[in-house]
């Protein structure tokens, strides 16, 4: 499949714009996946080569945060290594279907999403200081969350930013922090699965994975500069658009 430059630039620019999303919120690969197959790739292909672009941007995250004095390895490696098992038959699952269809179960999720954090059902309203609780809820739900991740990645920030915010109680800016890492984690599970089972557009990947790359650089920075009422805007902007289009513009 022959490649001009113009497709180079396009989805150079979508990566910086996904990264940025992504890293703050989550969805960014709404952006992406549609312009690959835009260009002629399978979906299959199209979701296994995003892999590589998430990776580059959650390098990237993950060293932004840790520059400005956030991390905690520890836990981010065993809700990531939760995650990773989810992800692993995720993509198994993901790499054999291509169609539309999960396009409105995903727009019917985020809607569900949207209405538990406004509206707090079935949780008691609680003060969020940064010191996780209920470690082994936490983690069990990981492994569902890198399920979808591993399936279709579309997302999946939208999943995991409730698990560690809601119920491990994590302020928002701790939530991205660990968020990135175990996206970074498990993306590599999926990417290896992807890679034995489809023909991953290597190339293109890397004109992606320099503008995610960008895009996750910034978005971190951003995330620890503007704090929770950034985050929680661009979270809520982005999950109402995003639903709106897997529903009504698949």
């Amino acid at each position: 499949m022959e490649f001009e430059i113009w497709k180079f630039a396009l989805l150079f620019a979508a990566g910086i714009a996904s990264g940025w999303i992504n890293v703050l919120a989550g969805g960014g690969s709404i952006l992406t996946v549609p312009v690959m197959v835009f260009i002629g790739m399978p979906g299959p292909v199209a979701n296994g080569t995003n892999r590589i672009g998430i990776i580059a941007q959650n390098i990237m995250a993950v060293y932004g945060f840790f520059r400005k004095g956030f991390s905690d390895f520890r836990l981010s490696a065993t809700l990531a290594a939760c995650a990773a098992i989810g992800a692993f038959f995720g993509a198994n699952v993901g790499v054999r279907l291509d169609g539309v269809w999960f396009d409105r179960t995903l727009g019917l999720i985020m809607i569900g999403v949207l209405i538990i954090m406004l509206t707090n059902i079935g949780q008691k309203p609680t003060e969020n200081t940064g010191e996780p609780r209920n470690f082994a809820l936490g983690h069990a739900l990981m492994v569902g969350a890198g399920f979808w991740g591993g399936f279709i990645q579309i997302g999946v920030g939208f999943i995991l930013m409730p698990i560690l915010n809601r119920v491990m109680g994590l302020d928002l800016v701790r939530t991205n922090m660990h968020k990135v890492f175990i996206a970074l984690m498990f993306s590599f599970v999926a990417l290896a699965v992807f890679a034995a089972q489809v023909e991953i557009a290597w190339t293109l990947g890397f004109a992606l994975a320099a503008g995610y790359a960008i895009g996750g650089w910034l978005g971190a920075n951003a995330s620890i500069k503007g704090g929770e009422a950034l985050i929680k805007r661009i979270f809520y902007a982005a999950l109402v658009a995003m639903a709106v289009k897997l529903l009504f513009f698949p």
